[in-house]
């Protein structure tokens, strides 16, 4: 018979239970239950009163056990969290909020469901949604009017380096990456999260209110992330802000034999390891299989150990085997952890696939992935759910695994039925702007529904945390965003940014947005490039062809706008019809007639004319593209396809034999690279660019055309000699006063041979001197060097100011000074000197550009990055929607057009037309370039 353990033969001593035990019948059955008493545990045995023998019990047996059977707990939310009344996160003091009448957009129904209603949050959650009734307690419950205003859930962010790489960046604000070796599971990013960082403030100005912040991707396996709200916290500190502790620390407790919460993790393959370490991806592939074989063999000891506490076999049992460093990999392969794993190219994410194969683990997503649209299927043999792919909009080509990402990526790849996300890598892209990679994605061919969750509902359950952010349901955490227009129309901001409940910006600045802009955009058919995409692997010709007919008519056309060439290029509207009854006839590429549809009667009856159906699309003069390495780069991170960097005077010595020599840019043009027909195929024809350099004088910049096959080609080097660039720079090394008194002995006639005679012109007014500086302590320096040379020479100098980050605080003074400005369209602190952004909506009612516009400064609109050239059409666009109506069509358009020619020195004027089917912006389609230099219409 069964007999109580807790007897005459149990006792006491040195922290042991003694049990007797039958010597030869095994266990047939054990359970754990704890003795209050005493915390001892006690096992159900098969006892028999003969031949018995004494076995040793742990005294914490029960702890023992209860974290070997946590070990197979799958990691979620408590049990109870959906029915919880009130967030932890909650702020106390923090009142209840209603948003009134609103369009709600609530991630339910794959994205599909969109109601007219309220919201109701208090105490951290979201309350209710739909018709909210309720009892208002006066002063203690706010009252927001959406007025049908869209509103969504906070933005997510499955890839940032918010906090670790830290704007504005400095040495002592850099934590990304750790170069102690290939594979570090037990670093932490958040260790180095720095909570100073001026991104917070404007990342939540554009919606984003949770970030998962990864390691940088110099390791294989580079550490830990973190996934936290954008909010201050009144305790100020790092852990305050973790959205989901996986850990206990700061007050924060993690009951370890309770369901885990997730973690993540950050995993590299690819160029990244392999350069750090100066090794090969078979290097790398070999570093995370024994990282992961070490891995394996401390789970395989921990199962066994396991397996023998949960059936009482305690002698010699010993200590939990487990190790400090490789415990969070272990939890990898116990399904514990998201691995976020950045991975480029086929050849990197078969080496991932067989990874996960072979030792048993799930990765959450491939990201950047610029060749995961080559390789769905490949992408679905991962060992696990598939993962999903967190990619850029159209960020590409900046090196060689990137050079065949597609901007139908994300279409391609849901129709393949693999989860999208868009991501910003934070700060590579700002990720303020996360919603317009959104934008980009969903002009490409993403459905709405889509590409709206894959900044909201689907970066939250790649992460595990869609049981409480991501989408607008009761009870989830109150993370509200209240749009100005359509989230995925071109400009969208925030009116109010909610987190937690609390409104994030005090005092927002609304732009007035059109009608327009309150709907989904029309998205272009893009079927024959996307299956182009497919065929070519990411290459498809980019090459124009030319519509083979002299004279074409073009019909259904909205609006027209056109250069006066009698005002020195002059942007004017010339049509304009709501109901796009347009006509213009062009014969050997230039414009003969426009008008209504009864107009031009005689050369739209020709017999010979090619009638084309614009489809209340537009026409407005060819873009111009300046400040990115545009013709003088193929690959940017592959030195072998780039035209290099000039020498610098100041800071290096320069061989003799070049030594007096100002480069030119047009000696070392590089043509038909694909940023330049990309760009071209999206209305910018010519490109402005100058020798790139990290010193002080770059040399001369070129104009080119940016359909030119090569250089010998009629109109390919458009103007050989534009403009003198120089940079000055707190960055430079060099002391900024030095650089000053050197522009100074520069214009004032010092320097010698080809220098002397170029900065000779640029004393006489020959030339533009464009001067690449952000700071507006150097600006000022700038302008009383101005004054000082001009008074010395006694004509004016044609000054333009570049990158000019903090031009504005100085717009009045530049203005008097007849200096103009070429800026970036959308400002972001990346260094010291670029500190003191003027942000625009909603933070400040003006943006930069409106700011030196109201000044009577001369503004044009600088592209840093090749592959970014391509939306120049989309950044003016943008520029004129947060303007608050300052800026005309006419004067966005000048922006990247004659402004720009002004300022850089660009004699003869791009006298191409850019044609767009069904419309502008988000919601047209560049079809043909008309072109008068080449007589000639193209259809790209």
């Amino acid at each position: 018979m069964a007999r109580p353990l807790f007897s005459s033969t149990m006792e006491k001593a040195s922290g042991v239970l003694i049990l007797q035990k039958h010597p030869k019948k095994r266990v047939v059955s054990v359970a754990l239950l704890l003795f209050a008493a005493f915390s001892y545990s006690l096992t159900y045995l098969l006892w028999s009163p003969s031949s018995l023998h004494t076995e040793i019990v742990p005294r914490n047996a029960a702890t023992i056990v209860a974290q070997c059977q946590a070990l197979q707990l799958t990691p979620g939310p408590p049990d109870n969290f959906h029915s919880r009344k009130q967030s932890d996160r909650f702020v106390q003091g923090t009142k209840p909020t209603i948003i009134r009448n609103a369009t709600i957009w609530t991630g339910r129904d794959d994205g599909n469901h969109i109601i007219q209603g309220d919201i109701l949050l208090d105490k951290g959650i979201i309350r209710k949604v739909g018709a909210v009734h309720v009892n208002l307690r006066g002063a203690d419950t706010v009252v927001v009017d959406a007025a049908g205003a869209w509103v969504s859930p906070g933005i997510v962010d499955l890839h940032s380096h918010l906090g670790v790489y830290s704007a504005p960046a400095l040495s002592g604000a850099s934590d990304g990456n750790s170069i102690k070796g290939l594979t570090l599971p037990w670093m932490r990013s958040l260790d180095g999260l720095n909570t100073h960082d001026d991104a917070y403030r404007l990342s939540i100005s554009g919606g984003v209110t949770t970030a998962n912040v990864l390691p940088g991707s110099a390791d294989a396996i580079g550490g830990q992330a973190v996934v936290i709200k954008l909010r201050p916290t009144a305790e100020r500190s790092s852990s305050a802000m973790l959205l989901e502790p996986p850990f206990s620390l700061n007050g924060t407790y993690v009951d370890p034999f309770q369901r885990p919460r997730w973690r993540q993790m950050k995993h590299a393959c690819g160029e990244n390891p392999s350069r750090v370490y100066s090794g090969t991806r078979m290097d790398t592939q070999w570093a995370f299989r024994q990282a992961y074989n070490t891995a394996r063999i401390i789970k395989e000891k921990q199962d066994a150990y396991c397996a023998k506490a949960l059936t009482g076999q305690w002698a010699g049992l010993g200590a939990f085997p487990e190790d400090l460093q490789w415990e969070a990999l272990v939890d990898v392969l116990r399904g514990r952890v998201k691995v976020q794993n950045h991975c480029y190219e086929g050849v990197d994410i078969d080496g991932m696939v067989r990874l996960t194969n072979e030792f048993k683990f799930s990765i959450a997503a491939f990201h950047h992935a610029h060749e995961a649209y080559m390789v769905p299927d490949l992408i679905k043999k991962a060992y696990g759910p598939p993962p999903a792919v967190a990619i850029f909009a159209t960020n590409a080509r900046y090196k060689r695994e990137a050079y065949r990402g597609s901007e139908f990526a994300p279409r391609i790849l849901a129709d393949n039925g693999l989860d999208v996300v868009m991501k910003s890598d934070h700060p590579v892209l700002n990720s303020r702007h996360l919603i317009y990679e959104a934008q980009q994605a969903h002009y490409f061919g993403l459905p709405a529904n889509l590409a709206l969750a894959s900044v909201t509902s689907t970066p939250a359950r790649i992460m595990g945390q869609d049981h409480r952010i991501g989408r607008i349901i009761e009870g989830y955490d109150a993370d509200i965003v209240v749009w100005d227009s359509h989230p995925l129309a071109l400009g969208a901001a925030p009116k109010q940014v909610f987190i937690d409940g609390i409104a994030q910006i005090e005092e927002p600045f609304v732009s007035e947005k059109p009608k327009s802009a309150q709907r989904v955009p029309a998205t272009p058919n893009w079927d024959q490039e996307i299956a182009d995409a497919i065929r070519y692997e990411g290459l498809p010709p980019l090459e124009p062809v030319d519509v083979g007919s002299d004279v074409v008519v073009f019909r259904n056309v909205g609006s027209i706008f056109l250069k006066d060439p009698a005002t020195k290029g002059t942007i004017n509207e010339v049509f304009a019809s709501a109901s796009a009854d347009g006509v213009v006839v062009v014969e050997n590429g230039r414009i003969v007639c426009h008008g209504t549809h009864s107009a031009c009667p005689a050369a739209r009856a020709r017999s010979d004319a090619l009638h084309l159906d614009l489809e209340g699309g537009s026409m407005f003069p060819g873009l111009v593209s300046f400040g990115s390495p545009l013709g003088l780069s193929n690959i940017g991170g592959e030195a072998s396809t780039n035209d290099g960097l000039v020498f610098d005077p100041l800071s290096m010595k320069v061989p003799e034999i070049i030594d007096g020599t100002v480069i030119k840019a047009a000696d070392g043009l590089l043509f038909a690279s694909r940023d330049a027909l990309l760009a071209y195929r999206n209305g910018v024809t010519t490109a402005v660019t100058a020798p790139s350099s990290y010193g002080f004088l770059s040399g001369l910049s070129a104009v080119f055309s940016t359909v030119a096959a090569h250089k010998l080609v009629d109109g390919a080097v458009i103007q050989e000699i534009t403009a003198l660039h120089v940079t000055l720079s707190l960055s430079s090394g060099i002391s900024v006063s030095t650089q000053i008194a050197t522009l100074r002995s520069l214009l004032l006639g010092g320097g010698k041979d080809d220098v002397a005679r170029r900065f000779s012109d640029v004393a006489a007014g020959k030339i533009p001197l464009v001067v690449h500086v952000a700071s507006a302590d150097i600006i000022a320096s700038l302008l009383v060097l101005k004054k000082e040379v001009e008074a010395a020479k006694g004509n004016s100098i044609r000054l333009t100011l570049a990158v000019a980050t903090e031009a504005h605080l100085l717009a009045k003074e530049i203005g008097a000074a007849g200096v103009g400005v070429i800026i970036a369209a959308r400002p972001f602190p990346a260094t010291w000197e670029e500190k003191r952004i003027l942000p625009g909506p909603p933070l400040t009612q003006d943006s930069a550009i409106a700011a030196l516009i109201a000044h009577n400064v001369t503004v044009g609109v600088l592209t840093d990055e090749p592959s970014a050239v391509r939306n120049l059409r989309f950044d003016i666009a943008w520029a004129g929607l947060e303007s608050n109506g300052a800026l005309g069509k006419a004067d966005v358009l000048a922006l990247a057009s004659s402004n720009l020619e002004t300022l850089l020195g660009v004699e003869e004027s791009n006298t191409d037309v850019v044609v767009t089917r069904g419309g502008s912006d988000f919601e047209g389609k560049v079809f043909a370039i008309i072109s008068p230099r080449s007589a000639s219409v193209n259809l790209v």
